[in-house]
């Protein structure tokens, strides 16, 4: 694996491999279930814990705007996602956000009673809409459809249309500016979850007039395992809607500890308890990368990463069969491929140090992050899977063996 791949010579991101702790050996193309370490990321997490903490102690809420760090987190992530200041707050899961965006959604269209999503959503969603419309008890309905006729579902009856925009299993890509304005025509709202966009693709939820969004801060934002979400709540909702979470962080005023709860002015209002300084502190720190970084730089690379990566596996690999889109517009910074035995041979893949991941039923799944992957990590990895099948090694049992996290 010493050659160099001829697109990794014009490469303009190529030196920010060097920001990323990676082992040796290891292509890893599962950004978009966990990202990278940043290297720097240790040094700023052991000097929170040993000087902010360990020093100042409490005082650090003052000393070191902690306080503060919700707000400038969502800023840094609001530069990514075409969000102005002021309208993303990091906080919490994504699940959690999901239920409070989606709470605020229907409160602002109370006649209607149909929560519209699709069946390429991811199933947290579905689950909390669920959830919620048992709680609200006032007889919505989630209608799930799927993907392609979504479109054609939004009617006078929808109140809210809730998607993924990049479908967690293929890749596929909605078009959040048609949708959105289909959505607005017929009087409904759109949350968008970018779970799979943030930091990947470029997204302008300004230009699409998106009403709320969601996402994570561990796949392609690198902020560690379990890192704090991020909401997203447009201007001209922000004054008109209250979490139903009603914690003390969303309060005008925190430190009077009134009895009564006055939602404060702006983004904050969506915020409920004690923000995770330690995990904050590291998706603030991550994302240091993305600072002198393009996001169009970063699309053409994913796709060029992706369209090789299609067409070395299917010359060297017919066994498996494409599951994403075949255009890159309408994908995402992912390519899966289906295969009968699609665990056991990703598996097999993790032993000889390329890592993807794996989704019920059949579904190989692999990420593409600029930032950390070149095209000759593309390469190797194909001629390793192309040795994997031809070779069946994937066909033992340990591989074959289901962990609790696939």
């Amino acid at each position: 694996m010493t050659s160099q791949h001829p697109a990794d010579l014009t490469d303009v991101l190529a030196s920010k491999k060097d920001a990323f702790q990676i082992p040796e050996g290891v292509v890893y193309l599962d950004g978009n279930s966990l990202g990278v370490l940043p290297k720097h990321v240790p040094a700023r997490i052991a000097d929170v814990v040993a000087e902010e903490w360990g020093t100042s102690l409490i005082r650090a809420w003052n000393t070191h705007s902690w306080i503060d760090l919700p707000g400038r987190t969502g800023d840094r992530i609001g530069k990514l996602i075409g969000a102005p200041k002021d309208t993303v707050v990091a906080c919490d899961s994504t699940s959690v956000n999901v239920f409070k965006v989606l709470s605020a959604a229907l409160s602002l269209r109370p006649e209607r009673k149909v929560i519209l999503s699709d069946n390429g959503n991811f199933p947290t969603d579905l689950y909390v809409a669920s959830g919620l419309k048992q709680l609200l008890d006032k007889g919505h309905e989630l209608k799930i459809v799927d993907p392609l006729e979504v479109r054609s579902a939004i009617d006078e009856t929808v109140a809210v249309v809730m998607l993924t925009q990049v479908d967690y299993r293929t890749g596929r890509v909605h078009d959040m500016v048609d949708l959105t304005r289909v959505a607005h025509d017929a009087g409904a709202l759109a949350i968008w979850d970018l779970a799979h966009s943030a930091g990947a693709i470029p997204v302008d939820l300004t230009g699409a007039k998106a009403d709320f969004a969601v996402g994570c801060g561990y796949k392609y934002l690198n902020g560690g395992p379990g890192a704090p979400a991020f909401l997203y709540v447009a201007p001209e909702h922000q004054e008109k809607v209250t979490s139903p979470l009603t914690g003390w962080m969303g309060h005008e005023a925190p430190f009077a500890f009134d009895l009564d709860y006055r939602p404060v002015t702006g983004i904050n209002r969506m915020t409920v308890g004690t923000p995770a300084i330690l995990a904050l502190s590291s998706l603030h720190a991550a994302l240091d990368v993305f600072e002198d970084v393009d996001m169009a730089d970063i699309r053409r690379k994913s796709v060029s990463l992706s369209e090789l990566f299609i067409s070395e596996v299917e010359a060297k690999c017919p066994q498996l069969e494409l599951a994403s889109p075949r255009d890159p517009e309408s994908r995402g910074s992912q390519v899966s491929f289906r295969f009968e035995e699609g665990y056991a041979v990703v598996q097999a893949l993790i032993a000889r140090g390329v890592i993807g991941d794996f989704r019920a039923p059949d579904v190989m799944r692999f990420g593409f992050t600029p930032l950390y992957l070149s095209h000759q990590d593309v390469v190797d990895a194909v001629d390793i899977l192309r040795d994997i099948l031809e070779t069946e090694s994937w066909n033992r049992p340990e591989f074959k063996s289901r962990a609790k996290v696939t």
